[in-house]
């Protein structure tokens, strides 16, 4: 790839970066161009270059996080069946975990997203959320069939909070608590306890 689209691809990219954390943070509302451009050390023109509305950006943003959180999970769907299903289900939650710790503007995002009934609330569910959903629904039928399907719903955001919320409030848990989430030992911690919790 010649020097000039390296170079716009890795302009790009940080805006990307740089959005999807402030999109998390402040909100789509909240959230200028100006902030972005700031936060990616780019130009705000690079900005209207790439893309055509802060919307396009949003998604691209959101898009940007969802492929990061797939690639774990789909290697663990694709994994052999293991004798014990149950260590596998263990698995997929430790490896979620994991993410939130490396990305907590994941929960941040969805937290912000889902307290509004707009397009943008739709676009996020039927786009990424509800595939994250079958993915839990498919892991719950394989490995934990006697589950109530009606109790799916409250596995599914249980899962979705239990491991995450620790990472999207860290500077509150430090404050609290004392313990860093970002540190490694904490995140390992973090992963095996809730999923021995998740899956006694």
């Amino acid at each position: 790839m010649p020097a000039r689209a390296t170079q716009r691809d890795q302009t790009r990219n940080r805006i990307i970066d740089a959005a999807a954390r402030a999109f998390a943070e402040r909100g789509f509302r909240a959230t200028s161009t100006r902030d972005i451009a700031a936060r990616a050390r780019a130009n705000q023109g690079l900005i209207t270059y790439h893309f055509q509305s802060k919307l396009e950006l949003w998604k691209a943003a959101v898009n940007r996080i969802f492929e990061r959180l797939g690639s774990p999970l789909a290697s663990l769907e694709a994994a052999p069946r293991a004798a014990d299903g149950r260590a596998q289900v263990r698995e997929a939650i430790r490896a979620y975990v994991r993410f939130a710790a490396a990305h907590p503007e994941l929960f941040r995002l969805m937290i912000e997203e889902g307290k509004h009934a707009d397009a943008r609330m739709r676009w996020l569910v039927d786009t990424h959320l509800r595939p994250l959903y079958a993915h839990v629904e498919r892991l719950i039928a394989a490995y934990s069939p006697g589950l109530d399907r009606a109790l799916l719903p409250h596995a599914y955001y249980t899962l979705a909070g239990a491991g995450s919320l620790i990472f999207a409030v860290g500077p509150e848990c430090r404050r609290l608590t004392g313990l860093d989430p970002t540190d490694e030992h904490a995140i390992e911690a973090h992963a095996e306890f809730v999923a021995r919790l998740l899956v006694p």
